[in-house]
């Protein structure tokens, strides 16, 4: 078995990683092999894939207007798959699925992780996959298949959670930068810079990715410097809708990141 890429990402890079979140179906239904091949193409290191949802709970308005478009042109996860599996030779970086458990459920929880890697996806993140449902249900079948489930933490996530995670869990932990819902920052403040300095004094096992609120520069270098790196994706996703073009949604991501 191949290594899962997950981990080959994280054992030659362990600095400055950048993780950029689109939904797929967004801004058009044909358009997510186009976005992944070009994000690939502009030197991001991982990227996540938004499976759009209805009642998206831990999403701003910009990741929800997304996700509704997306269901509008007609993107289900059966779609999603296959155009994945049309891509998968040209793919090089990890894929990781982000979605909420109901769609999940109902295409089966094997067939989802089967079909997974024949696509090329190396990681889901189950936002409202409560964690005795994970240990028990999924990840005996996730393990199988060599795909790792990535769990998040929140500053309100006790340390005991966290160390359990730890333990449980191989990939990354997905370091939620406040308990709000996802959507731009324009820096972090005392209180999360605490919460950063605090988990990175627990010396956990995994390697850490904080997501949500990042937007500039401040927000950029505060949590590569307190992580392996940086998921981006309302910035990045407002960016597509407007531009309707990955490259340029690109042009203008790296422009504001540089502020």
């Amino acid at each position: 078995m191949t290594t899962n890429r997950i981990q080959t990402l994280f054992s030659q890079k362990s600095r400055n990683i950048l993780s950029l979140y689109f939904c797929a179906g967004h801004p058009t239904l044909a358009s997510t092999p186009e976005v992944i091949l070009t994000l690939q193409r502009r030197g991001i290191d991982m990227i996540e894939v938004g499976i759009p949802f209805s009642d998206p709970m831990a999403d701003g308005p910009v990741i929800q207007n997304a996700a509704t478009k997306a269901l509008q042109g007609g993107m289900t996860l059966r779609t999603l798959f296959n155009q994945l599996e049309s891509i998968h030779d040209e793919v090089h970086i990890p894929l990781i699925l982000m979605g909420y458990l109901n769609p999940i459920i109902q295409f089966g929880i094997e067939a989802f992780c089967a079909r997974c890697v024949e696509a090329g996806v190396s990681g889901v993140i189950i936002p409202d996959l409560p964690f005795k449902d994970y240990l028990e249900s999924v990840k005996p079948i996730a393990d199988r298949y060599d795909l790792r489930v990535i769990m998040l933490i929140t500053p309100e996530t006790s340390d005991e959670r966290i160390r359990f995670i730890d333990e449980h869990t191989n990939g990354f932990i997905y370091m939620v930068s406040s308990a709000a819902t996802t959507g731009a920052q324009r820096e972090f403040d005392k209180q999360k810079q605490a919460y950063f300095n605090h988990v990175n004094a627990m010396a956990l096992h995994n390697p850490r990715m904080i997501g949500f609120g990042i937007s500039n520069r401040q927000t950029l270098e505060s949590a590569q410097a307190n992580a392996a790196g940086a998921i981006i994706g309302s910035k990045f996703v407002s960016l597509l809708d407007q531009t309707v073009n990955a490259d340029r949604a690109c042009d203008l991501l790296f422009e504001a990141l540089r502020r």
